[in-house]
């Protein structure tokens, strides 16, 4: 039953994820260009060629802005992940190790309280 429940939340994943793939890529060439566009405002000497630059990021920034459903595709991809990941678990079982250094510790305490 929870292989259902994992492949159905994986399947919703995948559509919202490829559904908003289109915005996923425009936010990422919008934060590339006004990455490089920060470089170049800091490069910049003089006053024109900052506002230039500034002016310029400003456009890239509401060109990113206008890919906000990009963040529901990150939220997607998420998911899509943690679903994967519970996926591919292997359950593992306590098994009590002989080098526990609070049995050893018991032990002596033991020994302690008969003197």
């Amino acid at each position: 039953m929870k292989k259902i429940g994992l492949l159905a939340a994986g399947g919703i994943a995948a559509i919202v994820l490829i559904s908003n793939l289109g915005s996923l890529i425009g936010l990422a060439i919008s934060l590339i260009l006004l990455y490089l566009v920060l470089k170049q405002f800091l490069k910049a000497d003089s006053t024109f060629k900052k506002i230039a630059w500034g002016v310029l990021g400003f456009i890239i920034l509401l060109s990113a802005a206008g890919n906000i459903p990009a963040l529901v595709g990150l939220v997607g991809a998420a998911v899509l992940y943690l679903v994967y990941k519970k996926w591919n678990e292997t359950r593992s079982f306590n098994i009590k190790e002989d080098n526990d250094p609070f049995d050893s510790f018991e032990k002596q305490w033991a020994e302690l309280k008969k003197y």
